[in-house]
């Protein structure tokens, strides 16, 4: 080819890279072009990528307070029982465990808290007697329980008296579980 040879300029077909655009005379399309192309892979780019990488093991706390320094115990204990619900059956058992000082030693020694569920106690008493004694005294118990444990907290006492006795065992007991109805009279 000889220079005086006019050329066809290349086709589409044959540069996949080349756009169906034209190109503008000042470049600002083909740097945006570059500039996606090479977004992910620029120098503080590829750093920032590093960094965010690497472990955060051994990094030195600061001079102020935060999370990584060393907590109290009962800082640690409030919150986890705050996160979990914990605070007011926490406080009831600790009711559970001073029973007879909260209720008097007389009271304590006959009477003894079951269980509490939304507002209502229920005590077990050793003996009918001391039923009777213990829902004379109700009022009495519930305030002094709300004092210790929040107004309102104790709304009710369902005093049970003693345990019925048990047919299920000894040398007379029935195997069918009826109990000592055919052995009487």
């Amino acid at each position: 080819m000889s220079p005086e040879e006019p050329t066809d300029p290349p086709r589409a077909e044959e540069h996949p890279a080349a756009e169906a655009e034209e190109h503008r005379a000042d470049g600002l399309d083909l740097a945006r072009a570059l500039t996606k192309a090479t977004a992910g892979t620029t120098p503080a780019r590829r750093a920032k990528l590093r960094r965010r990488d690497k472990p955060t093991r051994g990094r030195a706390s600061g001079s102020h307070p935060d999370d990584r320094d060393p907590q109290l115990l009962d800082a640690t204990l409030g919150r986890l029982v705050e996160d979990h619900g914990w605070r007011i059956d926490l406080r009831v058992h600790g009711v559970f465990g001073r029973w007879e000082e909260l209720v008097g030693a007389d009271v304590g020694a006959h009477c003894t808290p079951e269980s509490f569920s939304e507002g209502r106690l229920v005590v077990r008493t050793d003996s009918t007697a001391w039923a009777t004694q213990l829902k004379l005294l109700a009022p009495t118990v519930v305030r002094r329980l709300n004092e210790e444990l929040g107004h309102g907290t104790v709304t009710s006492i369902e005093v049970l008296g003693p345990h019925g006795p048990s047919w299920k065992k000894g040398p007379r007991s029935a195997r069918d579980g009826r109990g000592p109805r055919d052995t009487y009279g």
